[in-house]
């Protein structure tokens, strides 16, 4: 009979040192980023806290009021401004809490034994209670960003990932929206004719008045009946006349309009057939080096039921280029107040042209990223670049 000597025990494994825990423990509350960068990230949530509660504050100085009076009523604006956005409850608990920090009562009488004072220090408690009311606010939040998260993935599924094969034309498009989601729309897709012949390509970038939440639903709205319209063939003009029709019925009087840049392709003859909806004006780079602009149509989808839209027309030769953006781009500014600018925009365009577009693009993005540097988006950004090959 055989006996097994059991392996020996090793020694156990030791305990990480308090310098490693407090590395440990620092990494997981910064998620590795350096101190420069926390200091970038607080600067930028810093300037969106202020933008959110400063809206509406009047802060000039009324003639006649000092200079001390004045601050104090800017300050008691910005006060209200912060508690209303608070619901009942959560204000009444601030306001209590912030009574327990600042104010400790004494409890004074007098007895035969002489004067008795007993003092309450509830700044303890006042701490406590701002810590529930940041919990509460931190709970609102991920429950709101998991709602956007899961709104913007349907958004993603409403826009092409990638651009679909075009005879004679090669397209990238890219978009960055301001907040998790986009008022901004692009789309490229096939329309069937009438005759029997090669179909047509629709090239569509819009951008709804507004961001974020609102202006996402209304871009869902606008793709679903642009993709429904277009199943009917028509011409350019009716398409549009159509889609103004229904874009009225949603824009709150005018208050929630989309600006548009809609353009029909016909790879057969190399036209291309657009109207400006109150859009950007595209640029067309000819392969000359010559620049033109895109700008015949009208105001925006939205405004007028029943407004008049010009057609125009044009022709992409090989080696020409259309730029197709929204305001996002040419508006976005830097930490000096500058904006991008289309002079800008076309310079990076024409040092890459003889780039692919999808590298092109990249390049206009990055260029774009280096400037505005850490001044935080204020608008969604969308970008669709066409080579004619």
């Amino acid at each position: 009979m055989s006996t097994t000597t059991p392996p020996l025990a090793g020694p156990p494994p030791a305990r990480p040192t308090l310098r490693v825990q407090a590395q440990q423990f620092w990494r997981r509350v910064t998620d590795g980023l350096e101190l420069n960068q926390l200091w970038t990230q607080f600067q930028t949530d810093a300037r969106a806290s202020y933008r959110l509660y400063a809206h509406g504050i009047d802060s000039s100085r009324k003639q006649g009021v000092r200079r001390g009076r004045h601050w104090w009523e800017v300050s008691k604006q910005f006060f209200w401004a912060i508690l209303e956005k608070l619901s009942p409850a959560r204000r009444v608990l601030l306001l209590l809490a912030l009574l327990m920090v600042i104010f400790n009562p004494e409890l004074q009488w007098t007895s035969k034994e002489g004067t008795h004072i007993i003092g309450f220090d509830l700044r303890l408690w006042g701490g406590l209670l701002l810590f529930v009311l940041l919990i509460l606010e931190v709970a609102d939040r991920v429950v709101m960003k998991r709602d956007l998260q899961i709104a913007r993935e349907i958004q993603m599924w409403l826009l092409p990932l990638n651009p679909p094969t075009v005879p004679g034309l090669e397209i990238a498009f890219a978009t960055r929206p301001a907040n998790t989601v986009a008022g901004d729309y692009y789309d490229v897709f096939p329309r069937a004719r009438d005759d029997g012949a090669n179909p047509s390509y629709l090239l569509t970038v819009a951008d709804v008045a507004g961001k974020s939440i609102p202006a996402a639903l209304l871009m869902a709205t606008f793709q679903a009946s642009l993709k429904t319209l277009s199943m009917t063939a028509c011409p350019l003009a009716d398409l549009v006349a159509r889609m103004n029709h229904y874009v009225c019925t949603n824009s709150q009087s005018g208050l929630r309009f989309t600006t548009a840049f809609l353009a029909e392709y016909d790879p057969d003859s190399r036209t291309l057939t657009y109207i400006n909806a109150g859009h950007n004006a595209p640029i067309l780079r000819r392969q000359s080096g010559t620049i033109e602009r895109l700008e015949a149509g009208g105001v925006p989808l939205g405004i007028q039921d029943g407004s008049a839209y010009e057609t125009g027309s044009t022709t992409l030769a090989p080696n020409d280029w259309l730029v197709v953006f929204t305001d996002g781009v040419v508006e976005a500014i830097n930490h000096l107040d500058e904006e991008y600018g289309e002079t800008r925009l076309l310079s990076t365009l024409n040092a890459g042209v003889s780039s692919p577009p999808a590298r092109l693009l990249s390049r206009i993005m990055v260029d774009l990223d280096f400037f505005v540097g850490t001044t935080p988006q204020h608008d969604d950004i969308t970008c669709m670049l066409v080579a004619g090959r």
